[in-house]
């Protein structure tokens, strides 16, 4: 693909390019580009979080009130269209076009967001082994869903044993 700096040479376009760590020029029509650019993804990936929202919590409610095999097929499925469309989109792809100075200037923790919940999760499933708060409200939410799902089954007429 060439950029808009590739391709117009006109000196009084061009400022003083500066060269990337792979050669690349970067320069002001680079930069432009390159914003407008994110500008758009940015709206795309806007409006693909605000169709994920609903969409993950309807896809995540019947994969959760469904019984039987394949019970959790909806949510992730989503889950790895969502994924897709995350890498379709790469929001950040242009910081291929960054001059060496700004690279790695702010630095994140090595953990990402899944790691923390990982560990919230790891305090939550202790609570719970220990007899906690959080071992009563998962109990009573295990009867909620085993209501809900009772309920569900009489409404369609399945003849399967209560609990």
């Amino acid at each position: 693909m060439k950029y808009y700096s590739e391709i117009n040479t006109e000196p009084e376009m061009q400022d003083k390019p500066q060269m990337t760590a792979d050669g690349k020029v970067y320069d002001r029509w680079t930069l432009i580009r390159d914003i407008a650019v994110l500008q758009f993804k940015l709206i795309v990936d806007g409006l693909r979080d605000f169709v994920l929202i609903p969409a993950s919590l309807i896809a995540g409610a019947i994969s959760l009130f469904k019984s039987g095999p394949g019970y959790d097929n909806e949510f992730y499925e989503l889950l790895r269209v969502g994924k897709k469309s995350e890498h379709w989109i790469n929001l950040f792809g242009a910081v291929e076009h960054a001059p060496d100075l700004a690279e790695d200037r702010v630095r994140f923790p090595e953990d990402d967001i899944d790691a923390l919940v990982t560990r919230v999760e790891s305090f939550v499933v202790d609570e719970y082994r220990k007899g906690g708060v959080t071992k009563q409200a998962k109990d009573q939410l295990d009867q909620l869903l085993a209501a809900v799902n009772r309920r569900r089954k009489r409404r369609s007429g399945d003849d399967e044993p209560r609990e």
